[in-house]
């Protein structure tokens, strides 16, 4: 297993830091459609990020590659998807779609120009999968959690991860030749669900691509890491590729132990968080 990294920013020197300390993907974020009304109420950032900071990231970067989300397909999608690419966008992903006809339109947007990934996020998105991959022209299939989540009307982030569905989907997706990850990660030792834990299901499910969390190195908005934060964010890098290391030694069996274990911490999570909205109301 060999994860690629991805960090969402739209700060030119923080980008560089990232690229600096290991971070494969930096990722900026246009999405904005629907997304309020999606998330407003969780503990989750809407990014707010302009064409204006592709140009400004990509300037800085030297072998990091380029992500932007673009927003679901909608009426100027094209248009949204030239303006990216213009600005040099390596990767092009797509967030919150529902139909295949909608991947279609991103590939044919793209034509070629960038790698398409997908976002994996909803309750349809799962049902025409089948379809959405005998498509040609798809890079890769991140599975977001936070919608995916919201879809089917669960409490708890990782409860996809825990009752077996991102591992369906997964299984559907490695019949292609196509780089799937899933989820986003605290650092090593922290996070509701253990970094490490999760880490595990990524080499059990030979999982590719993650995201490192907000919290992974809550920078905020601002434009300059400090001497302190870069070393903190430098250390948190090193720590996931230090785990990686030991999870090449691991066996299969201590892999199961891993899962069952994850189960068994995102039932006592979501138990939690059910009781306080019970108390709430």
């Amino acid at each position: 297993m060999s994860l690629t990294l991805m960090y969402i920013t739209n700060q030119p020197e923080v980008a560089r830091v990232a690229e600096q300390n290991g971070v494969d993907w930096i990722f900026i974020d246009l999405e904005i459609i629907g997304k309020t009304e999606r998330q407003g109420h969780l503990d989750t950032v809407i990014s707010r990020h302009n064409f204006q900071d592709i140009s400004r990231v990509r300037a800085v970067l030297k072998h990091s590659k380029l992500l932007v989300r673009v927003n679901p397909i909608f009426r100027g999608s094209r248009q949204e998807i030239d303006e990216v690419i213009n600005r040099g966008a390596d990767i092009v992903m797509l967030p919150y779609y529902k139909t295949t006809d909608e991947v279609k339109r991103l590939i044919e947007f793209v034509h070629g120009r960038a790698k398409v990934c997908l976002l994996c996020e909803t309750k349809e998105a799962v049902d025409c999968m089948p379809d959405v991959l005998k498509l040609d022209g798809i890079d890769f299939i991140h599975i977001g959690l936070n919608d995916l989540h919201l879809s089917y009307g669960q409490s708890f982030l990782f409860e996809p991860l825990a009752n077996g569905l991102v591992e369906k989907i997964i299984n559907q997706i490695r019949e292609q030749d196509i780089v799937y990850g899933f989820g986003g990660i605290a650092r090593i030792g922290e996070g509701k669900l253990p970094a490490e834990k999760i880490l595990a299901e990524h080499k059990r499910l030979d999982s590719s691509l993650i995201i490192l969390s907000r919290s992974f190195c809550n920078l905020g908005n601002v434009k300059m890491m400090s001497a302190h934060q870069t070393q903190l964010f430098k250390e948190g890098v090193w720590k996931v590729r230090a785990y990686e290391q030991h999870l090449k030694y691991v066996s299969s069996d201590w892999l199961e132990k891993n899962r069952r274990s994850l189960v068994l911490d995102v039932e006592g999570i979501t138990t939690g968080i059910q009781t306080q909205k019970g108390i709430l109301l």
